[in-house]
């Protein structure tokens, strides 16, 4: 009975999801949501391959392929798609906050929309990473190990924190992008490009961090102007983006100063990624281009009803894709290490490491297979419609008032930000009994709350 109940679950799934591809508007554009699709599974093969487990006598540890492997770096230019979400992100979010105060909305409601998609998942995982780091350290786990297991399951954390960002500015920034255009991302390139110097120059690291927010703000408000046509989606436009930020990049990382990888290699003097710089910013330029030039033959392709579910459906639990992959990861480590199975270290013959690593990538998407079934329909859920019986007796009649939700929103992307930076920022070490900053986790919980009940509150649709 259980299979026949899961077949049907199954199917009427998939039969949504195709109801949802047939039902697609004609104006949609689907080549971002292909763009989304296949970044999202760049980055979970990225860090897959990338993360070189060992076994020590206290337990399982691990280092950088990247560190041993230097033909690796280069490659990294192929797997470094983060500029590809934060473009798809700010065409997205353009386009959802420019229907919603079309239709009479709050730029303030749309925060609280907006904030279901990306806090209900986070806040799933944050739990269940506590709840674990309990139950093992109650098993008898050393701590150091916890803590290093939960650490790196949290990894994509960072990026949900610097998203939440992007996206509570998006009122400010789009307001900005209608006035000025492409001179707001042109502005915040000279700020990164400062940044750099500062760096290089003085070595003032602390004056090099902004370049977490200003290079990737420029990146999203690039998503704004394909949006809205500022930047025009022809071959004259797109092929000098491509040749121009591909010799940037060359001649900033070949004979400038920028290191050639597009990830952080571990005791590296200098990476492109923490905090970005104007050499990753030419990588994004020619990616940007390579998405431009591919436009249309994608739209034809994705006409398609098979090709077009399948990117539905993949972008249906795409943060749960991105939130979980490491927690697979570390599942995986784990079984593998307490049966005594050998882990694919790389030997003198790389190519033999890479072959080791099939069996591996199997065992991985199976893992996180399972747990997109089991969490995924939290993602989900946050796409539906709040309905009256979503606002509980704990619900403040204050938050009634549009005013008062703006706040609250403020308030409760505040919260969850500083929550995730605390959690961010501490290394694989013992971080206590939840595995995570106690402290954190109750700021962010809080902030979760605090806009759950405001979305309820305004009773709006969530996505």
């Amino acid at each position: 009975m259980p299979i026949f109940a899961g077949r049907r679950s199954y199917d009427g799934r998939m039969h949504r999801l195709r109801e949802n591809a047939e039902r697609t508007p004609p104006h949609r554009e689907r080549h971002v949501d292909l763009l989304r699709a296949i970044a999202i599974l760049i980055v979970v093969l990225g860090h897959w391959m990338v993360i070189v487990v060992t076994a020590r006598g206290g337990g399982a540890g691990g280092f950088s392929a990247l560190q041993v492997l230097s033909w690796g770096r280069p490659v990294t230019w192929l797997v470094q798609v983060m500029p590809v979400f934060f473009v798809v992100g700010g065409f997205a979010n353009a386009a959802s906050l420019t229907s919603h105060l079309r239709g009479g909305g709050q730029a303030g409601d749309w925060l609280l929309d907006r904030s279901a998609r990306l806090v209900r998942p986070t806040t799933v995982l944050l739990v269940v990473l506590a709840a674990a780091a309990l139950v093992a350290r109650s098993a008898g786990v050393a701590p150091a190990q916890v803590g290093r297991a939960v650490w790196l399951a949290s990894i994509p954390l960072w990026f949900v924190l610097v998203y939440l960002v992007v996206v509570f500015l998006t009122p400010l920034t789009h307001r900005l992008h209608r006035r000025a255009g492409l001179v707001v991302p042109l502005v915040l390139v000279v700020l990164v490009a400062a940044g750099d110097v500062a760096r290089l120059a003085f070595d003032a690291v602390a004056l090099q961090r902004g370049n977490y927010l200003f290079a990737w703000l420029a990146v999203h408000q690039i998503g704004f102007a394909w949006q809205d046509g500022t930047l025009p989606v022809r071959p004259r436009v797109a092929v000098p983006l491509l040749a121009g930020g591909g010799t940037a990049a060359v001649l900033l990382t070949v004979a400038g100063p920028y290191p050639i990888s597009m990830v952080d290699v571990p005791g590296g003097a200098l990476g492109n990624l923490s905090p970005p710089t104007l050499a990753l910013l030419a990588l994004a330029t020619t990616q940007l281009g390579l998405m431009l030039l591919l436009r249309d033959t994608s739209e034809r392709w994705l006409r398609r009803l098979g090709p077009w579910t399948a990117v539905i459906a993949v972008n249906s639990v795409i943060l749960t894709v991105l939130l979980w992959h490491m927690s697979a990861f570390v599942l995986v480590v784990a079984a593998a290490y307490a049966s005594g199975l050998p882990l694919p270290r790389p030997p003198g013959d790389t190519g033999a490491w890479l072959l080791w690593k099939l069996p591996w990538l199997v065992a991985l998407f199976a893992v996180l297979g399972a747990l997109v079934a089991v969490f995924g329909r939290v993602e989900t859920h946050g796409l539906r419609r709040a309905s009256p019986a979503a606002r509980g007796w704990w619900t403040p009649h204050a938050l009634d008032r549009p005013r008062t939700r703006t706040g609250a929103a403020v308030v409760g992307y505040a919260a969850c930000v500083a929550g995730l930076l605390d959690v961010a920022v501490t290394g694989p070490a013992d971080r206590g009994p939840l595995g995570v900053p106690a402290a954190a986790l109750a700021v962010f919980l809080a902030g979760a709350a605090l806009l759950r009940a405001a979305r309820a509150a305004g009773g709006r649709r969530a996505g």
